[in-house]
């Protein structure tokens, strides 16, 4: 376990709240569990409210396969690893602890208890969750070693660099036609492989969008992809076909790391990506004290939507402890 600590700004009223408690070492006003876009964002925030905030990073960033993001004002065309990079020297100026370990449980009385993979266990009064999903690719030969390259899931995030380019479209599922629909938007040549898909599982309206856009279809299982001096370029079906294609979107099964916000019994819905925690509109639960940004609370969430959940989750959890202080010395 790497722990990094950071000496704290003079100004930081960091014992406002804990000067009573004991183990201060081991509290905090705030804890957030995951270090990408919304749990960086969310802790910049906090510690510039003067909040005493520990991120648990157990550094699975959901976009570490791919080498560039897109989209984000001001960082379009960053590695993702060098964007966090950088947010993490940005929350060290405020006082944030950062701690490279896993959050294994956690637990609410009072106050919240993360116990961690290397042994430690830390409280907080507040706690945000931002441990995003995991992709389950097709269990295609070569998809998984291609993801992020020219194997691809998103074209708001990799269309502009793939543009009139020969598309393939691996359908998982009927939902598979709207993703080739969406990607005709960047080239005139896609082709809808429909793997395990039968063709009477498409509605007529599918079949008269795709011909409308151009989409081919083409029937069979495949079997996996061909690659030529580190290139895809091909798509092979089970019956030894081969289309020429040089890259292949995917749609991936979403798995929403929600464990811990499930063990403190937070409410989930049901969506057709995966089961995600109800929250409002600054991403609160409805465990009292716990917040959620980024991939964790949606599917679609891209980092800028990451980084701005985090920020609108922090601000709300500012106010939150402001008042509930005010409120216990009214009481008091």
């Amino acid at each position: 376990m790497e722990v990094v600590t950071v000496t704290r700004n003079k100004d930081n009223k960091d014992d406002k709240n804990l000067s009573n408690d004991p183990n201060t070492a081991d509290r905090y006003d705030v804890v957030v569990v995951g270090g990408g876009a919304a749990g960086l964002s969310a802790a910049l925030v906090l510690g510039r409210s003067r909040l005493r905030t520990l991120v648990v990073d157990a550094g699975e960033p959901r976009n570490a396969p791919s080498d560039h993001m897109q989209g984000f004002l001001t960082r379009d065309g960053m590695a993702p690893a060098e964007f966090l990079a950088l947010g993490r020297e940005e929350i060290a100026r405020y006082g944030v602890e950062l701690v490279r370990d896993r959050a294994v449980d956690v637990a609410r009385e009072e106050d919240f208890t993360v116990s961690l993979a290397g042994g430690r266990s830390v409280r907080a009064r507040r706690l945000v969750v931002t441990t995003g999903l995991k992709d389950e690719l097709p269990e295609v030969p070569g998809v998984a070693e291609r993801f992020g390259r020219d194997v691809l899931h998103c074209p708001f995030c990799h269309g502009w660099e793939v543009r009139d380019e020969r598309f393939g479209v691996l359908a998982a599922s009927p939902m598979s036609v709207h993703q080739a629909l969406m990607v005709s938007g960047w080239s005139d040549d896609v082709v809808l492989f429909l793997h395990r898909v039968a063709e009477e599982e498409l509605s007529d309206e599918d079949l008269r969008r795709l011909a409308a856009a151009g989409v081919k279809v083409v029937p069979g299982e495949v079997a996996g992809v061909r690659v030529e001096e580190d290139r895809l370029t091909g798509v092979r079906l089970a019956d030894g076909t081969v289309h020429d294609r040089s890259v292949v979107f995917v749609a991936p099964k979403a798995v929403p790391q929600t464990g811990l916000m499930e063990r403190l019994g937070a409410e989930l819905q049901e969506t057709p990506f995966g089961a995600y925690p109800v929250v409002d509109a600054t991403g609160r639960t409805s465990v009292p004290g716990l917040w959620t940004a980024g991939n964790a609370l949606g599917f679609a969430e891209q980092v800028i939507h990451a980084a701005s959940g985090g920020y609108r989750a922090a601000s709300a959890i500012v106010g939150d402890l402001i008042m509930s202080d005010l409120d216990a010395a009214i009481a008091g």
